[in-house]
C-alpha cells in the first residue's frame, strides 16, 4: 500500500504524532490536524499547553496509585468515604467506571494491570504488596476484588487472596458474576457494575 504523501513535512510530522494514539489511523490523524489547523492559535496552543501540563504535573496518589493533581487524591482524602472498604481494581479506568454506578462509598486500590505471564507481568510489577500493606496497618475490614472476569483477573484474584488469607480478620470479596465472563470491567454497563458491586459474595480462593 502506497502511504499519501502531504504537501507538508510539518503536517507530515503531525499526522505521524497523532497515529501514535490508541486507535488513530491515518485518516483519523490527519482529520483531526487540519481540524487543528483551522483553529485559532490561541485554542491550539491551550490544547497542547493542557496536554504537557497533564504530563508533568498528575501524579498517583500514594495511598490508592489513583491519578490526581495532588499527593493523595480527592477520593482518599474524602472524609465521608469509607476507609474500611477497599475496592481492588486493574486501572483507573476501573475505578471511574465503579464512580460513574453511584453504588460504592469506600476506598480503590489501583493494580496497574494484572498477573499475565504470557505479557512478562509478575506479582512484583504490581501494586500488590502496598495493598498488602494498607491491610496491615489495620484499618481495612473488606477488599473487593472487583478485577475482569479473564483468566488474568482470576489468576490476579487467587494471588492477592493468599497474599491476603493472614489477615483472617479481613473479608475478602468478589464482585457478582453479573459481568460475562472474559469482559473487561471498564466497558461494563452502569447498571450491571453497580448490581456486581452491591451483591459482590465472599471470595473463596477458588
Amino acid at each position: 500500500m502506497i502511504q499519501q504523501q502531504y504537501p507538508s513535512q510539518l503536517l507530515e510530522r503531525a499526522v505521524q504524532e497523532f497515529c501514535k494514539l490508541p486507535g488513530i489511523g491515518r485518516k483519523t490523524a490527519l482529520r483531526l490536524v487540519l481540524h487543528l489547523l483551522r483553529q485559532e492559535t490561541d485554542d491550539v496552543e491551550k490544547f497542547s499547553q493542557a496536554v504537557v501540563q497533564m504530563k508533568h504535573e498528575v501524579k498517583r496518589c500514594r495511598v490508592c496509585h489513583n491519578i490526581s493533581d495532588s499527593d493523595v487524591c480527592p477520593i482518599c482524602s474524602d472524609p465521608r468515604r469509607d476507609s474500611g472498604v477497599v475496592c481492588v481494581v486493574e486501572n483507573i479506568q476501573d475505578v471511574m467506571a465503579v464512580e460513574n454506578t453511584q453504588q460504592f462509598s469506600g476506598l480503590y486500590h489501583v493494580l496497574g494491570g494484572v498477573i499475565s505471564p504470557m505479557d512478562g507481568i509478575g506479582p512484583s510489577d504490581l501494586e500488590i504488596d502496598s495493598l498488602v500493606e494498607r491491610v496491615g496497618e489495620g484499618s481495612v475490614k473488606e477488599v473487593i476484588l472487583a478485577l475482569s472476569s479473564t483468566m488474568e483477573g482470576d489468576t490476579t484474584n487467587f494471588y492477592i487472596f493468599r497474599k491476603l488469607a493472614p489477615y483472617t480478620d479481613v473479608k475478602i470479596s468478589i464482585i457478582a458474576r453479573g459481568i460475562s465472563v472474559g469482559n473487561e470491567l471498564e466497558y461494563t454497563d452502569e447498571v450491571t457494575l453497580g448490581r456486581s458491586i452491591l451483591n459482590r459474595t465472599p471470595f473463596e480462593g477458588k
